[in-house]
């Protein structure tokens, strides 16, 4: 019951002015945010790649109004991708760009050029971008910058939300040859209307999702962490190759079974950085009530 309640306060500035005034311990946030600044992002990286592991570095923030925090948020990643080089991550390494932090609410084609220059700065690098799906007013404008973009750039991806009611039709839309698509259950606050609300309803929608990932010629990216999920993902990517295919899941959650899939799979660690953490954070919270549990305990054990 408490999910709606942590989605809604997530676009709340007032719970965003509460929350981020509290002095919590370092370690709740690094639970699920790898630093504020690229130096942290960079020690993190390094970590995981050792340890088998591929990344995709999220530079936090979003619903951006105005044109230099844009600017800003664009330069963040060139600053990531010339650092990634200097230190030898870029091979391999993916950068998950959400378009709201780029300017796609404000008017004119701002965001789309913003993000043709990731592109291009990623791929001088040997990085590719996938972009990330906000609430269900921004798909339309998403699938449209995203199809621009491949353009010039096939190798861009995008994240889909199963819980969304649209999500099939985009997903056999998407399904084509060479296609990056991850599919994700969806962790917005979304009407009746245009989502899925139980939890039955949204795991259907996902297997569905899968199916048709699964059964076409692009490149899954199975973002889940429930353990039904990826078994049903591994059954159904049987007689694929192992390169067609990879799991994400995201920084600090089961990370044992991160190591136990990259034994065998590719898997890659969705790896958020920066200040504005609070959005991301408050969805994580939503997501599984141990996060929560976990979140309020640190008040009582300083």
């Amino acid at each position: 019951m408490l999910s709606p309640v942590l989605l809604a306060a997530s676009r709340s500035e007032r719970m965003r002015h509460l929350v981020t005034s509290v002095p919590l311990t370092r370690g709740v946030v690094d639970r699920f945010v790898a630093g504020d600044d690229l130096e942290a992002a960079i020690g993190v990286t390094r970590d995981l790649q050792n340890a088998g592991l591929k990344v995709t570095l999220d530079h936090l923030g979003e619903d951006t109004l105005e044109p230099a925090q844009a600017e800003a948020t664009r330069d963040a990643y060139l600053r990531m991708f010339a650092a990634f080089e200097e230190y030898g991550l870029a091979g391999g390494a993916d950068a998950s760009v959400k378009l709201s932090a780029l300017g796609q609410a404000l008017p004119g084609d701002l965001a789309l050029d913003h993000a043709r220059e990731i592109c291009d700065a990623a791929g001088r690098v040997g990085m590719t971008v996938t972009l990330d799906m906000e609430d269900h007013t921004t798909v339309d404008s998403t699938l449209e910058i995203l199809g621009k973009l491949r353009t010039d750039f096939p190798w861009v991806g995008v994240a889909i939300q199963a819980m969304l009611r649209r999500t099939e039709g985009d997903l056999r839309d998407l399904a084509g040859e060479g296609s990056r698509v991850r599919l994700v259950k969806g962790a917005y606050a979304e009407p009746e209307s245009a989502a899925y609300q139980s939890k039955p309803e949204i795991d259907r929608a996902y297997v569905r999702g899968l199916k048709l990932l699964m059964k076409g010629d692009g490149y899954p990216m199975i973002g889940s962490h429930d353990p039904r999920i990826i078994e049903i993902a591994l059954t159904l990517a049987a007689g694929r190759s192992p390169a067609s295919y990879e799991f994400q899941m995201l920084y600090g959650i089961r990370t044992a079974e991160q190591r136990r899939l990259a034994e065998a799979h590719q898997m890659r660690v969705y790896v958020p950085y920066g200040a504005d953490w609070y959005g991301y954070f408050m969805r994580r919270l939503a997501e599984r009530p141990a996060n929560l549990v976990f979140f309020l305990r640190s008040f009582v054990s300083r």
